[in-house]
């Protein structure tokens, strides 16, 4: 695919790894639709980085645990920039829920935002994107592929993705490629110690922390690779072949 003037949605796209995602699509020459929640600033900030950098770029609100708000955001994309190529399902939630402790609100949440809202979504986008075709690419995580004692639900909400992931690209094809990024440790979590970032690192096979960079990366890949559709490429410094 060729990405300049090609219009691209990213949600979850005012902080953390969509910023980034964002702000790689239009340095690439792309039309991005910056959705935000609850970071209106950030997506702002995305916005003015991406037209001052020469491209084009608008910010979309819009909760994406309301599941109307899917394919409203879709059609206001669509409307925005009179077409759209690409989606990139970025926004999530990741909260800490050892079992026992596990509530069903922050369940219904998180699978709310984290497997329901992308699959809306990219059934929405495949509807606008027509005979036109596009692309999708979901932001799983390591997590699809590991055991985190403490993170259970989450982590069953991003090996969905994965099956999702290789479900849309069979049916959407070939049309509609689908494919997605499973990032590791390219972020810390907020509150982490000196010494729990050393083990980290200490565990991870190129002996280093990534970056948000690395996931765009990623995604920029996939985007331009045309023969490539249902894979899930894992971006983590080799921690899942480690044991």
């Amino acid at each position: 695919m060729e990405l300049d003037s090609r219009v691209a949605l990213v949600t979850g796209a005012g902080t953390r790894v969509g910023r980034v995602i964002a702000l790689a699509l239009g340095k690439a020459g792309m039309r991005v639709g910056v959705h935000y929640a609850g970071s209106q600033k950030g997506a702002r900030q995305t916005a003015d980085e991406i037209i001052a950098a020469g491209g084009d770029a608008v910010t979309l609100p819009g909760d994406l645990i309301d599941p109307a708000t899917a394919p409203r955001l879709i059609e206001h994309t669509a409307k925005v920039f009179g077409q759209l190529d690409v989606l990139v399902n970025s926004a999530a939630v990741m909260l800490r829920t050892p079992v026992g402790e596990v509530l069903v609100e922050d369940w219904d949440a998180m699978f709310a935002l984290n497997l329901r809202a992308p699959f809306f979504l990219s059934q929405a986008a495949a509807r606008v994107m027509g005979d036109r075709g596009g692309a999708i690419v979901n932001i799983a995580d390591l997590a699809a592929f590991e055991t985190w004692r403490g993170y259970i639900p989450h982590s069953i909400t991003k090996a969905g993705i994965v099956q999702m992931t290789r479900g849309l690209a069979h049916v959407l094809a070939p049309r509609v490629r689908v494919n997605a990024v499973a990032p590791g440790p390219v972020l810390l979590p907020d509150g982490w110690t000196p010494e729990q970032a050393e083990k980290l690192i200490a565990t991870t096979p190129l002996g280093r922390v990534g970056s948000p960079a690395d996931v765009a990366q990623a995604v920029l890949y996939l985007l331009s690779a045309d023969y490539v559709t249902g894979e899930t490429i894992i971006v983590d410094g080799g921690r899942h072949v480690r044991y």
